[in-house]
């Protein structure tokens, strides 16, 4: 294979990447950086973890710092879409210590943080922006940023932003920007739209296919856990506890918040990320996760796609996902770039169809298991000593309200202690609500930032936005009942336990009652 000087790198390039230890290229970006330094139109299709984000930002930088032009106040050289805060963040830190080198500057632009750092940067001039369609619109709009001077756009996760519902922002956008730029298009499918993007905006593109999204990752095993609802939180527990990083996917926010408050309260530290956070608590959450104080994350689907932490031993599909793709980007958090990983999908009586067409759909053919607390099996997918904290990994506890919401030594927690923009549940699917994220402030009412358990004064209250928070559940699932409300979708008085109030085993099923693989209803 040849090395990244072969492939036409500049040697100031070439030793910043030494020192991130990346010495030699994965095979989509050998395949492609021929054609983008060349200039070429590319469309490069891989699965998530094949080494898609190198590239596309080892041409643009190499193009832009090779070019006779400077950057200008308010005109970026560069543009880079991407569907989701996270994942642009992620994108801007792989270029930071290999642009400094060659002295180009960058910055992101996303919704859910205020403006004017962002106003302030393109004033004093940038060569690259990493964006999310909505507020890039909206700094359009003001007049605060210009693209007539895009030598080069990307657009990275192109099926997922046609997902999300972006593409008609992204084809304004893409208008805005020279005809004759040279454009870069990295996706993993080229279905729901993108294929449009690519006949309106690529000029003769060469297209390279390197691992398809069904590829199967012989390094990856997965596992279909068959149990009862009662058992669902207890296995969680002895999963997470294990030593490692463990990624928990759960279908809707509101689920997302009770889990990482169960987990907590049973010892495992844990932090959650999904769109009722601020993005200043998703930052820090991820941060957490990210160096290790917080071992397991529990998600919503905004995970699903470029977020990458390293060494993620185990991905865990609590709620198994209505769609074959969501599971694959899912599972892609593991088995990263040649790492061995191994992901679990738990399923109960009601869910084995579901399952069973997911995985087939997808190409999978997973071990199943049917097992409870205890079962030998639980310590192979995770092994290790299992250890437990007394305290939260990351202190989200609003003043007087314990981890779970609760009043200390009340069986009672906060009345209206869920953020206002939660009760009655979550009604919103996974695509609206993560379109709203960035989606323009002009085109919106409210900031979107939720106040969930990762930094409000106001959070302790029940997960998911139940109107009355803290009361126990009743394992049977009593009017009243616990977690479950908000999974549920419509409950307007619901709760989670007390911290301390249940076992391991308690309140599985506040946790997994009203929840079906085949679900409509869901959240980010």
């Amino acid at each position: 294979m040849s090395t990244f000087a072969e492939l036409g790198l500049p040697t100031p390039l070439v030793a910043a990447l030494a020192t991130q230890g990346v010495t030699e290229p994965f095979p989509i970006q050998a395949a492609t950086l021929p054609h983008t330094l060349a200039g070429r139109d590319v469309l490069g299709r891989g699965r998530t973890g094949s080494g898609k984000t190198y590239g596309f930002v080892l041409p643009v930088l190499t193009r832009l710092a090779a070019g006779p032009t400077r950057r200008k106040p308010g005109r970026p050289r560069a543009l880079i879409l991407a569907p989701t805060r996270e994942l642009a963040t992620q994108i801007e830190a792989s270029i930071l210590p290999l642009a400094k080198p060659l002295g180009l500057r960058t910055t992101t632009i996303f919704g859910g943080v205020s403006a004017n750092p962002q106003i302030t940067k393109l004033r004093d001039g940038v060569d690259i922006v990493v964006a999310c369609p909505g507020r890039l619109a909206d700094h359009m709009r003001s007049g605060h940023v210009k693209l007539d001077a895009i030598e080069i756009t990307v657009l990275d996760e192109a099926d997922h932003m046609a997902d999300l519902g972006f593409l008609p922002e992204v084809r304004r956008i893409m208008d805005a920007t020279p005809a004759r730029g040279q454009r870069l298009l990295f996706s993993a499918t080229l279905d729901n739209g993108v294929d449009v993007l690519v006949k309106r905006f690529m000029n003769d593109p060469v297209t390279h296919s390197v691992d398809s999204a069904q590829s199967p990752v012989s390094t990856m095993e997965h596992h279909v856990l068959h149990l009862e609802e009662t058992h669902r939180l207890p296995v969680l527990v002895d999963l997470t506890a294990a030593p490692g990083r463990t990624l928990v996917f759960t279908r809707t926010k509101s689920r997302a918040k009770a889990l990482t408050r169960k987990l907590v309260a049973s010892g495992v530290p844990a932090v959650e990320l999904h769109g009722n956070l601020g993005q200043n608590a998703r930052t820090r959450n991820l941060e957490a996760f990210s160096s290790g104080t917080a071992k397991t994350l529990v998600a919503t689907d905004i995970a699903a796609r470029g977020i990458h932490v390293d060494d993620v031993r185990l991905v865990i599909h609590a709620d198994p996902p209505v769609e074959h793709k969501a599971y694959l980007h899912r599972s892609g958090r593991t088995a990263r770039a040649g790492a061995s990983g191994t992901v679990v999908t738990l399923m109960t009586d009601a869910q084995v169809r579901d399952v069973r067409d997911l995985t087939r759909k997808a190409g999978i053919k997973p071990t199943t298991t049917q097992l409870g607390p205890g079962h030998p099996l639980l310590a192979e997918l995770a092994p290790g000593e299992r250890t437990f904290s007394k305290a939260p990994a990351v202190d989200n506890r609003p003043k007087k309200v314990t981890a779970t919401g609760a009043a200390p030594g009340s069986g009672r927690g906060r009345r209206g202690g869920a953020p206002k923009e939660n009760r009655g549940g979550q009604r919103s699917r996974a695509a609206g609500q993560a379109r709203r994220e960035d989606q323009p402030r002009s085109e919106r009412q409210g900031s979107g930032n939720g106040r969930a358990a990762g930094g409000s004064g106001r959070s302790g209250g029940a997960p998911g936005g139940s109107r009355r928070s803290g009361a126990p559940a009743a394992a049977g699932g009593a009017r009243r009942s616990g977690a479950s409300g908000g999974a549920s979708g419509g409950s307007r008085r619901s709760g989670a336990p007390a911290a301390g109030n249940r076992a391991a085993s308690g309140g599985a099923a506040a946790f997994s009652s009203g929840t079906r693989a085949g679900s409509r209803r869901t959240g980010r």
